[in-house]
């Protein structure tokens, strides 16, 4: 959750783009997975988002038709991935002025709209810290602030960055799964990076949006700027840039957004908006990587957002590609090609139950009504929500929001301690919350940061 997987436009889709460009087989995976994701393994981090695509005059006939026929085609990818509409409802034209109540700021002059519904996470990092701790539940052992090297197919090296010691580390096989970073770890696999940046807004730059806004790219193919509102919080994502970025010059920890994708991103939401959006709109903005395995498409946007198991002449498997919504079923096949290993040769495996198997926090919708918490706690928390709450009980100084009004309060950033393996304020405002978007809240919630870290941060085990 430190590198491209918390960067991300935060939404679990069964992406149209790659109906678009014939990838049939990749879009229902995409479905199939939205599905899961929503029904059984996160329903407490996942939501259904009304999305709005408005008939703006600068949309011609043609263009208006192939939306139509897309989002037909992403109705029968929810039938096929048996996702019902009780969960995401099937799309349908809106009127002018139905447009205008789910997007206040359109232009007088928008004719009607497409609307549709996708999935959309809460926090992308939330989702990788429940699977972590999920993994952890089931045996597994997740060490963080640990750097990976020399890998080879019976063992890798590894650094904890915190104490500086160093062991070599023996296994019957490995898997290469850093992402953006997996290339400069393994002799022979070429990625092509792609920058895709979002900008933050306030709310009150878009106010009174219900849902989410989509403009098509001119001159593109199926590609589209979006505005987003996020759940319990005043905040709007803008997004989502594909621009190359050169792996010569070494992967960033923190890729910057540049001016040209601010101005793009601005431009083509505001040729909806009644009101252009401005770059004193912008509160913050934030940049993920693509780990695009390298193909002979000109445009990384036309790059196949497939995942592939690469495995060295050594054994070593790499993993690559994919997206977020694609997660679980990247893992399995990652670990079905390690079960194909000689090392592992004979070695019995149950089937594979992770499509079926809640993350922590997950409960059925019914269950999470109950929850006797906040909806904003719930729906990060899930079943431990009440948690966070009995930590702000006993202690009447973790009740306190640590931005304002009706946002993250102290508690939990003491829960993040105590409970999801935080060890400094970069996890408790970056990583576990999202208040590092933001630069004027990050600095304004440090001091608070800093005082749940006296108090709690002996409860973190070290190293």
């Amino acid at each position: 959750a430190t590198g491209t997987s918390r960067w991300s436009s935060k939404l679990v889709h069964g992406d149209l783009r790659y109906l678009a460009h014939g990838d049939v087989a990749v879009a229902h995976e995409s479905a199939v997975e939205r599905g899961r994701i929503m029904a059984t393994l996160a329903p407490h981090l996942c939501r259904a988002l009304p999305m709005v695509l408005p008939f703006a005059p600068g949309l011609d006939r043609r263009s208006r038709l192939e939306a139509r026929a897309g989002l037909a085609a992403g109705d029968l990818l929810r039938l096929a991935a048996w996702t019902g509409r009780d969960r995401l409802p099937a799309a349908r034209s809106l009127s002018a002025a139905q447009a205008r109540a789910a997007v206040p700021s359109l232009r007088e002059d928008v004719s009607g709209a497409l609307l549709s519904f996708d999935g959309q996470l809460t926090d992308d990092a939330r989702l990788v810290v429940a699977i972590a701790r999920t993994a952890a539940a089931h045996g597994a052992v997740v060490l963080t602030r640990c750097e990976a090297a020399d890998l080879s197919g019976d063992g890798a090296t590894l650094t904890d960055r915190i104490t500086g010691s160093s062991i070599r580390v023996r296994a019957r096989c490995v898997l290469n799964a850093a992402g953006v970073w997996a290339g400069g770890l393994v002799p022979g696999v070429k990625l092509r990076p792609s920058r895709g940046t979002h900008l933050v807004l306030d709310a009150s730059a878009l106010p009174g949006l219900r849902a989410g806004l989509t403009v098509p790219v001119p001159g593109e193919r199926a590609r589209f700027v979006f505005a987003l509102p996020v759940p319990g919080e005043r905040r709007i994502y803008v997004g989502l840039t594909d621009e190359p970025a050169d792996p010569e010059q070494g992967v960033p920890d923190v890729p910057q957004p540049s001016p040209a994708e601010t101005d793009f991103l601005l431009t083509t939401i505001s040729s909806v908006l009644r009101v252009p959006l401005k770059a004193g709109d912008v509160a913050g903005s934030f940049a993920g990587l693509r780990p695009l395995l390298a193909g002979q498409a000109d445009s990384t946007a036309d790059l196949s957002r497939k995942h592939a198991i690469l495995a060295g002449e050594d054994g070593l498997l790499t993993a690559v590609g994919g997206k977020l919504t694609t997660y679980r079923q990247m893992a399995q096949d990652a670990v079905d090609a390690a079960l194909g290993q000689t090392a592992l040769a004979g070695r019995d495996a149950a089937p594979c139950r992770t499509a079926r198997l809640p993350l922590v926090g997950a409960a059925s919708q019914a269950a999470l009504r109950s929850v006797s918490a906040p909806a904003r706690l719930v729906a990060r928390y899930g079943t431990e929500a009440a948690d966070v709450l009995a930590l702000a009980a006993a202690d009447p100084s973790l009740r306190a929001p640590v931005t304002g009004p009706g946002g993250t309060i102290a508690a939990e950033l003491a829960f993040a301690l105590q409970r999801e393996g935080a060890l400094d304020a970069g996890d408790l405002l970056d990583r576990r919350t999202r208040i590092g978007l933001v630069p004027g809240d990050r600095e304004q919630a440090m001091p608070v940061a800093q005082a749940v870290l006296e108090r709690y941060g002996e409860h973190v085990p070290p190293g």
